[in-house]
């Protein structure tokens, strides 16, 4: 089955250039075009897409409050906020109103589909060259000076994990660092998800920040 995208822009020639773009990929469509925050919400109640590529600045209701809305009322509808990374604190805000990943709007347009399907398959999109750039873009700030959250339960050896998770590393990056197998650097990260309660790997990686096992010097 195809997935089904919903593009959310105040800007048509936005939407227009999603939309040309998505149509041409095999196996996604595009199923519904919101001009803004209150009309995303309701096309995704509506049509219950896998995907909706949200803008962050858009009139009336912005992005971070309809991804917001739309993560608290529908199940299997994931989104992937479309930014400029131009305000660091938007884009720290759509993280936690739980945006599943991000598209750069001067992104390659292959990168553009494989964000789509990483993250109508369940994933956070933490593709490393996207999450270098957010790191240095949102993430500047001191460590731990988010919610002052503690870890615990987790072993010595999850907590480097996580560590190189925050750090933007990809399994088989993780499983190289560590001297592991890709599938037990999986595994570990699958035992984080569910210890620290974390809905997907974006999530592991603002925990990562919040706690003060990463920042923005490294």
């Amino acid at each position: 089955m195809s997935i089904r995208v919903v593009l959310a822009d105040d800007q048509p020639l936005v939407r227009a250039a999603l939309r040309m773009v998505i149509t041409e990929a095999e196996g996604i469509e595009v199923v519904g075009e919101a001009r803004d925050g209150a009309e995303a919400v309701a096309l995704a109640a509506e049509l219950r897409p896998d995907v909706v590529v949200m803008d962050i600045r858009m009139p009336g209701t912005d992005g971070i409050e309809a991804t917001r809305r739309i993560v608290e009322r529908l199940d299997g509808t994931h989104v992937i906020v479309l930014t400029t990374f131009d305000d660091d604190d938007c884009v720290y805000g759509a993280l936690r109103a739980g945006a599943a990943g991000f598209l750069v709007k001067d992104m390659a347009l292959d990168d553009i589909l494989a964000a789509v399907r990483v993250v109508a398959a369940g994933d956070g999109l933490i593709a490393p060259a996207v999450t270098r750039r957010l790191i240095r873009e949102f993430a500047g700030r001191p460590a731990g000076t988010g919610t002052g959250r503690e870890l615990t339960g987790i072993t010595d050896r999850e907590r480097e994990v996580l560590t190189l998770v925050g750090s933007g590393l990809s399994n088989t990056e993780i499983a190289e660092t560590l001297f592991i197998s890709v599938a037990t650097a999986k595994t570990y990260v699958t035992r984080l998800l569910s210890k620290l309660d974390a809905r997907d790997r974006v999530r592991l990686v603002i925990i990562a920040y919040e706690t003060g096992l990463v920042s923005a010097s490294g």
